[in-house]
């Protein structure tokens, strides 16, 4: 089965952690930035085949932006994560573990953000459900960067079951929730933990929310109620990067 990676910046990242799975590089023929340039340096320095096509060629492989080249792949050969792996995914951890946890996110674009948040943050695993959410497709690779194939992806059957069995390993589930009482700089995010956004717009599952250990919420200062979930992961994951590296205390 063939794949399209796409965007100058994710092929650029998948050139250098898996460039054995690029058939060919297509070009956009009649631009000439100095991002692309270094770029096809960089695939003809890795013996990659780069191929001249037309915008309208480029365009017919794909409805998204492509900013002038896409990567022909065989089955890219990411490493395929189970729900039993999580226990030995655990075990690998140096230091203090730190999990994501995404509750119903169904935009393939809010998911790649999140995954690239996830990855800069030092994030050791994504977990979704495998209902109603979105796996990993060629628009969130794009929007992620690279770290849809760098960060573990982790999609269960029982999200529910699965917080309990982190609960037991002496993980902390914090849900992000509008009607928190405490906000996330008024809380303790130093200890083992895994934190939960909800779906676009609906947030948390009732079972999901009743499940976590403690409800935190960003505080919003202006008219608007509530942030896109992209967005709210990105700044929940740094306050918690912030306090682990800080020396703040907090309540």
């Amino acid at each position: 089965m063939s794949e399209i990676v796409f965007g100058i910046h994710a092929v650029e990242v998948l050139i250098k952690r898996n460039s054995e799975a690029i058939n060919r590089i297509l070009v956009q023929s009649n631009r000439r930035d100095q991002r692309l340039h270094k770029l096809i340096k960089l695939a003809q320095s890795n013996q990659i085949k780069v191929v001249q096509k037309s915008r309208e060629d480029l365009d017919e492989l794909t409805e998204q932006r492509h900013q002038g080249v896409i990567a022909e792949c065989g089955e890219l050969k990411r490493t395929s994560y189970h729900e039993k792996h999580i226990p030995e995914l655990l075990d690998t951890v140096s230091g203090t573990p730190f999990i994501l946890i995404l509750d119903g996110v169904t935009d393939p674009h809010n998911l790649g953000a999140c995954l690239r948040s996830a990855d800069a943050a030092g994030v050791n695993m994504v977990i979704a459900p495998k209902d109603n959410a979105t796996g990993i497709t060629d628009v969130v690779r794009k929007v992620a960067c690279g770290a849809a194939e760098a960060i573990p992806f982790i999609m269960v059957t029982n999200l529910a079951r699965t917080m309990k069995q982190l609960q037991e390993r002496g993980i902390w589930i914090y849900g992000a929730a509008g009607e928190a009482e405490h906000d996330i700089y008024q809380s303790n995010l130093t200890g083992p933990i895994g934190v939960v956004m909800g779906a676009e717009g609906d947030g948390m599952r009732r079972l999901t929310k009743e499940t976590c250990d403690h409800l935190i919420k960003i505080p919003m200062a202006g008219e608007v109620s509530s942030l896109n979930v992209s967005v709210a992961t990105g700044v929940t994951l740094f306050e918690i990067v912030r306090q682990r590296n800080g020396t703040n205390k907090k309540i």
